[in-house]
C-alpha cells in the first residue's frame, strides 16, 4: 500500500510530503525532489529545512509546531529554494490522517506555488494582513486556537459563528456572519449560491439535514468558493455538543481544504484511464502475463494485429499466431526466462491478421514484490522485420564487398549480386551486361537463375541499334522500362523480344550502370514473368544493385589495368635495372620495389630500414648519404646523386638516384625516388677511359719518339757534316804543304753545317716560345668553364670540389685558351694525385685572389700524395714526371705558357696531405701593346721537315 501510495503521490503535479505524528518528514514526492534538487534520503528528518528561506524558517517551524500541537489541519507559508537557487512562495496545506482511535497517525502536506499570485496581490495581501492582524488582536485566543475554518450552529442548524479564517476565505465580514444560512439559496447578507458550488448545494443540504436528524457526528464534501471566485473541495465535519440529557446544545464544525487530495484522487483515476488508453494506443504489441507465463492482458493494438479477440488471445491462445518454425525456440526461451526470474528477449515471426508473417522482438521484464517474488510479467513485442531484412541485406552486401575487395572473379561477384536482388524481390529475375565499348557489344551476361540458353545469346549482341532495351539504356544513360514485351511496339522487330517471350519473360527494366565519371560500364536488367512496372521497392533495389555493380566492374577493370601496368613497370625496371622506393620521413618507413630488392640483393619481402640500407652503402659514401638524408628531413628538394654499394662479397655497385620530396596535406614528408644500377656502364666507361688513356700514352710515346727521331735526324746531318768537314780540314792543314784553300773551304762548310744545326734548334725554340695576342681574360669565368668541362671526370673520381673565387677580381692579360690549358693541366694532375687516396675525402680547392704587383693568383690545392722535397726543383723540367704513366711534358709546357704571359708558376706542399700549385699573371691594362702574333712562330715551322712539323 505504501508503495502504491508513493507512486500515486509521485504523479501529482504539486509538492507533497508526509510526516510522522511528531513532525519528522518520512516521504517527499517526485515534484518536491525535482523542484528542490533533494532526494528523499536528503529530505528526511530536519535536512529538508535547508530548502527553506532562512528568513522564513523560524516562522515556518513555529507554525508547524502549532499545527502539530493542535492535531488539526492547518496552513503554512514559506519561500522554497528551487534547484537553481531561486526562492518562490509556497502555501502548505497540512492535514492529519487518523487511526480508528482518532489519533493522528500521519501528516499529509501539499505545497502550492503561490509566488506569482502573491506578487500580483502584494498590496491586497498587505491590506488583508493588516485587517487580519486587527482581527487577531480582537479574537486573540480563538484565532490562535482554531487555525482552520471553524464554525458553530444552534441545535436547529442555524449558523451562529464563523471564525475569521472562514470569513476571510469566503470573503465575509464579521457583521455578515449572523443568521447566515449557508445552505440556503438566499439570505439577508449573502447569496450562498455563490459560496457553495451550485452542483453541490442540494447534496450538502440533504446531508446536513440527515446529520441534524441523527444528532450524531457527520461529514460531507462540497466545493466552496474562495473570495477570489475559485472553487476548492472542502471536507465539512461536524460534532454535536450534548447536555447531560443527551440533547444537542450546539454543533461545532470545521471545513478542511482537501482540494489537492481530491484532485490527486481524480488524477489517479484519470491516470489509470489514460494508462489503459496509452497501452491500447501505443504502436507496440504490449501484454502482461501471470507468474507462470500465461498471458493475462493483451493491448488492443496487439489484438488488432493478430486479428484475435481478448478471450481467444489470453492464456496461451496467442501462440497460434507464432510461425510454426519458431514456436519451439520461443517456447524454450520463454520457459528459460521464467525459470531465471530475470528480464529477457527472443525473436519470432508473428502472423498478421492478413496472413503475412513478420519478425518481432519479444522483450519481457518481471514485476517483483518487496520479497523479490514475481507478481507479474510485462512484455512488449517490437516489429523488427525491416531490421531483419536490412541485416540480411547488409550481410549480403558485406559478402559482396568482401568478394570485390578480395579480388574474386567479376562474373562470381555479379552472379552473387543477382542472387541478392532476387532474394529481396522473389518475383523478379535479373542479369548484368558489362559493355565492351571498343567494338560496342555486350561483353557477356551474368545471372544466378536465368538459364544459359537465355544469357548465352545476349553475349556479343551489338548495342549500336535501337532494338535492345539495354542498348538504348546504355547509350542514352536512362532507365528503359518495358512493361510488356508482348504489346510494346518499340521491340516488335527485336530478336530479343522473341527470345525473352520464349523463356516466359514478359517485362524487363534496363538500368545503365555508370562509373563515377559518367562512363557507362554496363546495364542491370530485371525481368518478371507478367507485365509489370517497377515499384518504389524495386527502384531502390535497382539503384543499390547498380551502384554495387559499378563498383565491382570499375574495380575489376581498374585492377586489371593496374596489374598490366605493374607488370609493364616491373619488366621495365628489370630491363633498365631501375628500382624505386618511398621513404616516409616522419616514420622512417621505407618501401622497396621488387627490382630494388634485387639491386641491393635483399631477399624478397625483407623489411627495409635505414640501418639495413646503410649496411649496403660504401663506407666512403656514408657522409654523402647522410647529407642527402638530412636535406630531405629538412624539406629541401631531392638532388640526384651517385653512390656505391659494397656487397657482402666486396663487390662494388654503382647507383644513380633521382627523385622528389612530396609534402602531403597533413604536413608529412615523403621521398619518392628511382635508383638505377649503372655498374655495367660505369665499368665500361672506366675500361674505355683506361683504354683511351693508354692509347693517348702510346700516342704520346709514339709522337715523342717520332719527334726525337726527327730532331736527331735533322741535327745529326749538320753535326755529321761538321765532324767530316773538321776531319777533312785537319788533314788538309796537316798536308805538306798545307792545302790552305781546301782547308778554308772545308771550314766554311763546317760553319755552314753549324749554322744549319743552330737554325734547327732556334726554330724549335721559336715554336715552344711563341707569343700570344694579349686579351683581357676573366680568370674566374675561365676556371668555371674548365670545371664544367672536367665535371664528369671529377665526379667519376669522387672528387669533392670546392671553389673560393675572389669578388671583383680584375681581368688578366693573356690568351684565354692557353690559360685554360694550364688550369686544365693543374686540375688533371690534382685529380691523378688523389687517385689512390681511400682513407680520406678527395677534396680539391680552386681559389683566386689578388696578388702583389698588380697580379692575379690562381691556386689548385689537392689532398693527394704530394711530392718529395728533393723533387721540387725538377717538377717543371721537361720529361720529368712522378706518375707511372706520365710523360713529364704538362708542367714544362704550362710553365712556358705562364712565363710567356709574364707570370710565374710554382708548387708548394700543403699543410697536411697534398700539394698546392699556383700561378700568378699580370692584370690587364689598356695601354699594353699586342704581343708577337703566333703566325711568326708558325713561319719558323715551315722551314722544318714535313715529318717534324706534323708531329709538333
Amino acid at each position: 500500500m505504501e508503495t502504491y501510495l508513493g507512486a500515486v503521490l509521485d504523479v501529482l503535479p504539486v509538492m507533497v510530503w508526509t510526516a510522522q505524528p511528531g513532525g519528522s518528514v518520512d516521504f517527499v514526492n517526485r515534484c518536491w525532489s525535482e523542484y528542490t534538487g533533494l532526494r528523499l534520503d536528503e529530505a528526511r528528518d530536519r535536512t529538508w529545512q535547508a530548502a527553506i528561506n532562512p528568513d522564513d524558517l523560524a516562522r515556518l517551524l513555529e507554525r508547524w509546531r502549532l499545527i502539530l500541537a493542535s492535531g488539526e489541519a492547518g496552513e503554512m507559508e514559506a519561500r522554497i529554494r528551487r534547484f537553481d537557487g531561486q526562492y518562490r512562495w509556497f502555501v502548505f496545506q497540512c492535514s492529519p490522517m487518523r487511526d480508528d482511535l482518532q489519533r493522528v497517525s500521519k501528516w499529509f502536506v501539499v505545497g502550492t506555488d503561490v509566488d506569482d499570485f502573491r506578487r500580483s496581490e502584494e498590496i491586497h495581501w498587505k491590506r488583508a494582513e493588516e485587517a487580519l492582524q486587527i482581527s487577531k488582536n480582537n479574537l486573540g485566543l480563538i484565532i490562535n486556537t482554531f487555525p482552520v475554518m471553524a464554525w458553530s450552529a444552534g441545535p436547529d442548524g442555524s449558523a451562529e459563528y464563523f471564525n475569521q479564517q472562514y470569513l476571510n476565505y469566503v470573503g465575509l465580514s464579521l457583521g455578515e456572519q449572523r443568521d447566515w444560512d449557508w445552505t440556503a439559496a438566499m439570505s439577508e447578507y449573502w447569496d450562498l449560491t455563490v459560496a457553495i458550488h451550485p452542483d453541490d448545494v442540494n447534496i450538502l443540504a440533504a446531508t446536513w439535514r440527515a446529520i441534524l436528524a441523527s444528532g450524531q457526528s457527520g461529514e460531507a464534501e462540497a466545493r466552496l468558493r474562495r473570495y477570489d471566485g475559485k472553487y476548492r473541495w472542502f471536507l465539512f465535519r461536524v460534532n454535536p455538543l450534548l447536555d447531560a440529557a443527551g440533547s444537542v446544545v450546539k454543533w461545532y464544525g470545521t471545513c478542511t481544504d482537501f482540494d489537492d487530495q481530491k484532485r490527486a484522487e481524480e488524477a489517479l483515476r484519470e491516470s489509470e484511464r489514460n494508462f489503459k488508453l496509452t497501452i491500447d494506443t501505443i504502436p507496440a504489441l504490449a501484454w502482461t502475463a501471470r507468474p507462470d507465463g500465461s498471458v493475462e492482458f493483451i493491448n488492443q493494438h496487439y489484438l488488432d494485429y493478430l486479428g484475435l479477440s481478448a478471450e481467444n488471445a489470453q492464456g496461451w491462445g496467442w501462440t497460434s499466431a507464432v510461425h510454426p518454425d519458431d514456436q519451439e525456440t520461443l517456447k524454450a526461451t520463454w520457459q528459460a526466462i521464467i525459470a531465471s526470474g530475470k528480464q529477457g528477449e527472443s525473436e519470432a515471426r508473428l502472423r498478421r491478421f492478413d496472413g503475412e508473417f513478420r519478425w518481432f522482438l519479444f522483450r519481457v521484464s518481471p514485476l517483483l514484490d518487496a520479497s523479490g517474488n514475481i507478481l507479474s510479467w510485462y512484455g512488449v513485442n517490437a516489429d523488427i522485420d525491416d531490421r531483419k531484412r536490412a541485416e540480411t541485406n547488409l550481410a549480403s552486401e558485406k559478402h559482396l564487398l568482401e568478394m570485390i575487395v578480395s579480388g574474386s572473379p567479376l562474373r562470381d561477384v555479379l552472379g552473387a549480386l543477382c542472387r541478392m536482388v532476387e532474394e529481396l524481390a522473389p518475383d523478379c529475375f535479373c542479369d548484368v551486361h558489362p559493355m565492351n565499348w571498343s567494338d560496342q557489344t555486350i561483353e557477356y551476361s551474368v545471372s544466378s537463375t536465368l538459364p544459359k540458353t537465355y544469357t548465352d545469346l545476349i553475349a556479343g549482341l551489338s548495342v549500336r541499334g535501337d532494338d535492345l532495351p539495354c542498348a538504348v539504356a546504355a547509350r542514352q544513360k536512362v532507365q528503359v522500362v518495358t512493361e510488356d514485351f508482348e504489346t510494346d511496339s518499340r521491340w516488335q522487330v527485336s530478336d530479343l523480344r522473341t527470345h525473352a517471350l520464349q523463356h516466359g519473360l514478359r517485362s524487363v527494366w534496363s538500368t545503365p550502370i555508370c562509373a563515377k565519371d559518367g562512363r557507362v560500364l554496363g546495364t542491370f536488367c530485371v525481368y518478371q514473368r507478367s507485365p509489370a512496372t517497377p515499384s518504389a521497392h524495386h527502384q531502390n533495389l535497382i539503384a543499390h544493385a547498380s551502384h554495387i555493380a559499378s563498383i565491382a566492374i570499375e574495380r575489376s577493370r581498374t585492377e586489371a589495368a593496374l596489374k598490366r601496368s605493374e607488370t609493364l613497370l616491373a619488366e621495365g625496371q628489370r630491363l633498365s635495372a631501375t628500382g624505386t622506393f618511398s621513404w616516409r620521413v616522419d616514420t622512417d618507413e621505407i618501401t622497396f620495389s621488387e627490382e630494388l630488392h634485387n639491386i641491393f640483393e635483399f631477399d624478397a619481402g625483407t623489411a627495409i630500414t635505414l640501418e639495413l640500407f646503410r649496411t649496403r652503402v660504401h663506407p666512403e659514401d656514408m657522409s654523402l648519404v647522410a647529407a642527402q638524408l638530412d636535406r630531405v628531413r629538412a624539406g629541401h628538394d631531392y638532388s640526384g646523386y651517385e653512390i656505391r654499394l659494397m656487397m657482402p662479397d666486396n663487390r662494388v655497385k654503382y647507383l644513380r638516384t633521382f627523385g622528389q620530396v612530396i609534402c602531403h596535406q597533413d604536413g608529412r614528408l615523403e621521398c619518392l625516388a628511382a635508383v638505377q644500377d649503372v655498374t655495367a656502364s660505369r665499368l665500361a666507361d672506366e675500361a674505355l677511359g683506361k683504354a683511351r688513356s693508354e692509347l693517348v700514352h702510346v700516342a704520346r710515346i709514339t709522337s715523342l719518339g717520332a719527334l726525337t727521331a726527327s730532331i736527331a735526324h735533322e741535327v745529326n746531318q749538320p753535326l755529321s757534316g761538321i765532324i767530316t768537314n773538321a776531319g777533312t780540314c785537319l788533314r788538309m792543314l796537316a798536308a805538306d804543304p798545307p792545302n790552305m784553300d781546301g782547308a778554308r773551304e772545308t771550314a766554311r762548310r763546317t760553319i755552314r753545317d753549324g749554322n744549319r744545326a743552330a737554325d734547327v734548334i732556334k726554330r724549335l725554340r721559336a715554336l715552344f716560345s711563341k707569343r700570344t695576342t694579349v686579351r683581357p681574360v676573366d680568370l674566374n669565368a675561365a676556371v668555371r668553364e674548365v670545371i664544367e668541362l672536367l665535371w664528369s671526370d671529377l665526379q667519376a673520381n669522387r672528387v669533392v670540389l670546392r671553389t673560393a673565387f675572389a669578388d671583383n677580381l680584375p681581368f688578366v692579360s693573356g690568351d684565354r685558351v692557353q690559360l685554360q690549358q694550364v688550369i686544365m693541366n693543374l686540375l688533371r694532375n690534382a685529380t691523378d694525385a688523389m687517385g689512390d687516396v681511400g682513407d680520406r675525402p678527395r677534396r680539391l680547392l680552386v681559389s683566386t685572389e689578388l696578388d702583389e704587383d698588380d697580379h692575379v693568383r690562381l691556386s689548385v690545392q689537392d689532398a693527394g700524395v704530394g711530392f718529395r722535397t728533393e723533387d721540387l726543383g725538377r717538377l717543371f723540367d721537361a720529361f720529368y714526371t712522378t706518375k707511372s704513366d706520365g710523360m713529364g711534358i704538362g708542367l714544362f709546357v704550362s710553365r712556358s705558357i705562364i712565363e710567356n704571359h709574364s707570370g710565374r708558376l710554382w708548387a708548394s706542399s700543403s699543410d697536411g696531405a697534398g700539394a698546392t700549385f699556383s700561378f700568378s699573371v699580370p692584370t690587364y691594362s689598356m695601354d699594353q701593346a699586342p704581343a708577337q702574333n703566333i703566325d711568326a712562330a708558325r713561319t719558323s715551322l715551315s722551314a722544318l721537315p714535313n715529318g717534324l712539323a706534323e708531329t709538333l
